[in-house]
């Protein structure tokens, strides 16, 4: 179809918004073990009930997409979402906690199978790994932004006396001022879903392989080898992302003593700042190199940075698992690229594949939890060595259809 760059536009907002809330959960850890008086598994339970529904809700949202359109699905995303989000600003507390995360969860999935199928429509084929990585800027971008939201919260709620933090003091208890940012969070949702109300769709009228097909697609679909390793790539880079994300203001509170609502949270935001540094580097790279070579070399540098963070001293620390978040920028948006790329047809039921995927985010940070109440957090931790190694070698055996479109 012809580019339509509106549709571009909507789906790079739509990135920022979801990271906005998906990446807090990191900074709020210590705080959550602090109020709630939880293990590291229990704590665990929190991501993984937000991004299990990414592995329940992916595959029947790309059939609701082909069914309903892109806008429908997109309201009923964010209309979920701002429930979830409200619910838990309404009655904070653990068990509500793991409801409110799972359907905010199971919106930012419907989103995400949108969106991707709608910008490699909107922005071409051959484009479509600057496009993805545009969106893992904006991505990025948010996640820098959310963490340095929460501390600002953090430091004002109770004491500031602008307007929206007076209203926030009436309804967020005293002694958990962290449930404030799930109150901003359920404004945002409210604007999106007033924003896409409002606004006229274009049509998009994506090509048979770019829909999402019945359920007899994607059980072919799972039986390609193809497919298969690229889900597994998915479930092993969010996995990874996660793991680090939501376990280094912890990891820095335990070993190095550092307060998580200052340090901790500005180390994750730096996290996701390097993250936006690094894909504006992959913005530029993949327009010269295959970008199976830069996810390898990557990759590579990103397990060094994890081992500096893991076992560095205090002060390099705090810049080795930012240096984590630059090296991993490239990574998502290669792998689906990669992965959307190797195939011919199919491509809606592909993604909504992949998307499943993302559950990779609850299975991974639970299972660092289980070891590092066994084992302690450092050791639970190195199981990101695993998933790493298993990104580092998509980088060699993938063979895309279509190539990624480099200068001359």
């Amino acid at each position: 179809m012809k580019k339509n760059y509106f549709i571009v536009g909507l789906v790079l907002l739509t990135f920022f918004v979801i990271s906005f809330l998906t990446n807090i959960i990191g900074p709020l850890i210590p705080e959550i073990i602090s109020s709630f008086k939880l293990s590291l598994t229990l704590v665990a339970f929190l991501p993984f009930s937000f991004f299990i529904a990414y592995g329940i809700m992916s595959v029947p949202a790309g059939i609701m997409t082909e069914q309903y359109g892109g806008k429908f699905v997109m309201l009923a995303a964010f209309i979920i979402s701002f429930i979830g989000a409200l619910l838990f600003g309404i009655f904070p507390n653990y068990n509500i906690a793991i409801i409110s995360l799972f359907l905010i969860g199971s919106g930012m999935a419907m989103l995400q199978v949108v969106i991707n199928p709608l910008l490699r429509s909107a922005g071409g084929e051959s484009e479509f790994s600057f496009y993805s990585l545009m969106g893992q800027f904006f991505f990025g971008l948010a996640s820098f932004l959310s963490p340095l939201v929460y501390t600002y919260l953090s430091k004002n709620i109770n004491t500031s006396d602008n307007v929206f933090i007076v209203l926030l003091n009436k309804v967020v208890p005293e002694n958990l001022t962290w449930v404030s940012f799930y109150w901003v969070f359920s404004c945002i949702s409210l604007i999106m879903i007033i924003i896409i109300s409002l606004f006229k769709f274009p049509k998009i009228d994506l090509k048979e392989d770019e829909k999402s097909g019945a359920l007899s697609v994607h059980a072919d679909l799972l039986k390609n080898k193809t497919v298969i390793l690229f889900f597994i790539g998915i479930f092993c880079y969010v996995g990874s992302e996660q793991g680090v994300a939501n376990w280094i203001s912890q990891f820095l509170v335990t070993y190095h003593g550092y307060n998580p609502q200052t340090i901790g949270a500005q180390v994750v935001s730096w996290f996701w700042g390097m993250m936006t540094a690094g894909t504006f580097v992959g913005l530029l790279l993949v327009n010269f190199f295959d970008s199976r070579n830069i996810l390898f070399f990557f990759t590579a540098l990103a397990i060094l940075a994890l081992s500096i963070g893991l076992f560095g001293g205090s002060t390099i620390t705090l810049y080795a698992f930012p240096a984590v978040g630059f090296f991993i920028a490239v990574m998502y948006p290669i792998i689906i690229s990669l992965g959307l790329n190797s195939l011919p047809s199919h491509h809606g039921s592909f993604s909504g594949i992949l998307m499943t995927g993302i559950c990779g985010g609850a299975i991974i940070p639970l299972i660092i939890g289980l070891l590092g109440d066994y084992f302690t957090l450092k050791y639970g931790m190195l199981f990101l060595y695993i998933t790493f190694g298993y990104i580092l070698f998509i980088g060699i055996w993938a063979k895309p259809l279509i190539n990624n479109s480099q200068l001359k």
